[in-house]
């Protein structure tokens, strides 16, 4: 009975574009039937970007007001900021293992430092890009200190800001990738995978969908800053 089962039985189907007979670069079969791990690891680099981005911006506002108020400490916050970068991630990264653990956490904190080299920088060159005039006719008006930074100098401030903005998000969108790490690097997880196994598709999979991903962060930021700032609609981004 067995043995005319077996007969009666479809010959086996040819191997897939990714199995261990063929080892092609790109693979469809593989995104379709590995959808849900790439979802997973998709959703997981944009909430860690996104985060890391959030908490950089955060930080960035209160250090380039500081600097730009107290002459003297702009040159320590311009080199502690821009130091940061030099630092590399397998050095950053376990500094943070003592109090956060093998988590998101850890990878939010290190990418948001490494941000702070551009965007500290921006904010601080886009407040000073403000004309004198400008800043002069507002105070002359009656506008404190507080609506004067809020209404006037941040708006005219925001294209060289979001221009940094724009350089940080897809710098982010990379490092993010060296989260593998610690297990929280996103798509960086599939990429690590795929050099370690020598699994083409899941590497150039992982690695394009990287590059989209920048590449739709950096259009998003290109619309908001010309829905907030539609005076430079003529001017080249």
């Amino acid at each position: 009975m067995t043995v005319l089962a077996a007969a009666a039985a479809p010959p086996a189907a040819e191997p897939s574009c990714y199995s261990s007979v063929r080892n092609e670069w790109w693979c469809w079969q593989y995104v379709v039937d590995r959808r849900e791990e790439i979802t997973e690891a998709g959703v997981q680099h944009v909430g860690i970007t996104l985060a890391a981005i959030v908490l950089a911006v955060a930080l960035a506002f209160p250090l380039a007001l500081l600097a730009r108020r107290t002459r003297r400490l702009e040159s320590t916050v311009l080199a502690v900021s821009t130091g940061l970068y030099t630092i590399p991630s397998l050095a950053l990264f376990p500094l943070f293992l003592p109090f956060t653990g093998l988590s998101a956490a850890t990878v939010v904190l290190a990418l948001a430092l490494y941000a702070l080299t551009v965007l500290v920088r921006s904010l601080l060159d886009g407040l000073r890009a403000v004309p004198e005039e400008v800043r002069e006719s507002a105070i002359g008006q009656g506008v404190g200190p507080t609506r004067l930074l809020l209404r006037v100098e941040l708006p005219l401030a925001l294209p060289v800001f979001l221009g940094g903005l724009r350089v940080a998000a897809v710098s982010t969108v990379a490092l993010t990738t060296v989260g593998a790490l610690v297990s929280y690097g996103g798509l960086g997880n599939l990429i690590q995978h795929g050099v370690a196994r020598n699994f083409r598709a899941e590497l150039l999979t992982a690695s394009v969908l990287c590059v989209l991903l920048a590449l739709v962060l950096d259009a998003v930021i290109v619309l908001l800053q010309r829905l907030l700032t539609p005076w430079t609609r003529g001017s080249t981004v």
